[in-house]
């Protein structure tokens, strides 16, 4: 069943159209990478579907309900959350409060109730299941900004695992990561997608990154979908080849 449909969606900044027709659709439970080089337009989508950006034709459905013209926030109550490319937190806060503040938002406890918090064993449990899904439950304690870019990037997704969400976007989740740091964030990822039973869709600029873990792949090129299917459909896809790798089709 497809969770989300994007539908002949266009969006132009002037006279350039950063998207041009896309038609795509994201399946329950799947891990579903977009792919494409610099300026394919994977961000303005993800930039689309959270209601950032409102389409200039076209539409967007989440479980067959029209979402795309929604404020963000109603985007977010109805199921989607992301991550982006560049970390979004209270970096003066621990990471078990980064958490928390979202855990308190999705359940909708208003901030006088952070006095006597502690007490509240239903958010404590949640906001440390979520530590454990992404691995930081060691390291609660630990302010925001003193973290590693890498265990930055943990704190973001864990964030946007508070809302409960049906459908998670993430913005290039390895971005400035190193080769170790970029394995063990794709394993995260794997490990998150297996555990909670959520949908993923994420871009990727490293396409060993994608065909590690990817259901399936859709490629962007020049803000239009250029291809999409399994790993291997991807791989041997003569149009892929040429305008991501550099070769002749």
């Amino acid at each position: 069943m497809d969770l989300l449909q994007v539908n002949n969606l266009t969006k132009s900044f002037g006279k350039l159209d950063a998207l041009n027709n896309v038609n795509c659709s994201v399946r329950e439970k799947e891990l579903l990478a977009i792919i494409g080089p610099n300026g394919a337009g994977k961000t303005t989508l993800f930039n689309a579907i959270t209601g950032k950006f409102a389409p200039t034709s076209g539409g967007i459905l989440f479980k067959g309900e029209k979402i795309s013209g929604l404020p963000s926030y109603k985007i977010v109550e109805k199921g989607i959350s992301r991550s982006f490319q560049v970390v979004n937190l209270y970096p003066d806060l621990t990471v078990f409060n980064n958490v928390r503040i979202g855990v308190l938002s999705h359940q909708k406890m208003t901030m006088s109730l952070f006095r006597g918090v502690d007490s509240l064993d239903k958010v404590t449990r949640e906001v440390n299941r979520i530590l454990e899904l992404v691995h930081l439950q060691d390291k609660a304690k630990i302010v925001a900004n003193a973290l590693s870019h890498g265990d930055q990037k943990y704190l973001e997704m864990g964030m946007a695992l508070t809302n409960d969400p049906e459908l998670l976007l993430l913005d290039e989740p390895t971005a400035g990561m190193s080769p170790e740091e970029t394995q063990y964030t794709i394993q995260l990822i794997k490990n998150i997608w297996e555990g909670s039973g959520i949908t993923i869709v994420f871009t990727e600029h490293d396409l060993e990154v994608v065909f590690s873990i990817a259901t399936r792949i859709m490629v962007l090129q020049m803000g239009m979908v250029i291809a999409e299917g399994t790993v291997e459909e991807v791989r041997q896809n003569k149009k892929v080849r040429e305008a991501y790798l550099g070769e002749e089709a």
